[in-house]
C-alpha cells in the first residue's frame, strides 16, 4: 500500500485528463492542477541530483520532488538555488534533470502549472 501512495500523482495527472475531456467544474480541474504541480515538485520518487563537493558528478541517493534534494543538509535546497541565482542553463538542466524520470515529472509539473493556469483563465473568456 505505501509503493502505491507514494504514486498518487500519476493517478491525479490521470483523472485531471479525464476532469479536462468531460468538462467538469473549473474548481475540480484547478484543485487536480495544483495537487499534480505539487506532487510533482515536492513529493514524485527521484535521485537528488544535486552537485557533489567534486563539481563533475551529482548525487544519486533517493529524494522527493523535483525542486528538493535528499536527506543531506547541503543537497536541500541546492537545485533550488540553482534556479534562483544566476547559473548556466547546462548546469540547472543536469541538476534538475538527470534522468528521464525527473525529465517526466517536470513534464507533469509544467502540465498542471499550466491546466491550472487554463482553468483560472478559461472561464474569463468563455462568460
Amino acid at each position: 500500500m505505501r509503493a502505491i501512495w507514494a504514486y498518487w500523482g500519476y493517478l491525479a495527472a490521470a483523472a485531471l485528463i479525464v476532469a479536462w475531456g468531460r468538462g467538469a467544474a473549473t474548481g475540480v480541474i484547478l484543485v487536480l492542477s495544483l495537487a499534480v504541480f505539487a506532487y510533482a515538485a515536492f513529493q514524485t520518487p527521484v535521485w537528488c541530483g544535486a552537485v557533489n563537493r567534486g563539481g563533475g558528478t551529482y548525487c544519486r541517493r533517493n529524494a522527493s520532488g523535483i525542486l528538493m534534494g535528499c536527506s543531506l543538509r547541503q543537497h536541500r535546497w541546492q537545485k533550488i538555488k540553482l534556479i534562483v541565482l544566476r547559473s548556466k542553463a547546462g548546469d540547472v538542466s543536469r541538476a534538475l534533470f538527470p534522468t528521464a524520470k525527473e525529465k517526466f515529472g517536470a513534464f507533469i509539473a509544467l502540465g498542471g502549472l499550466a491546466s491550472a493556469a487554463a482553468a483560472a483563465v478559461l472561464p474569463v473568456f468563455t462568460g
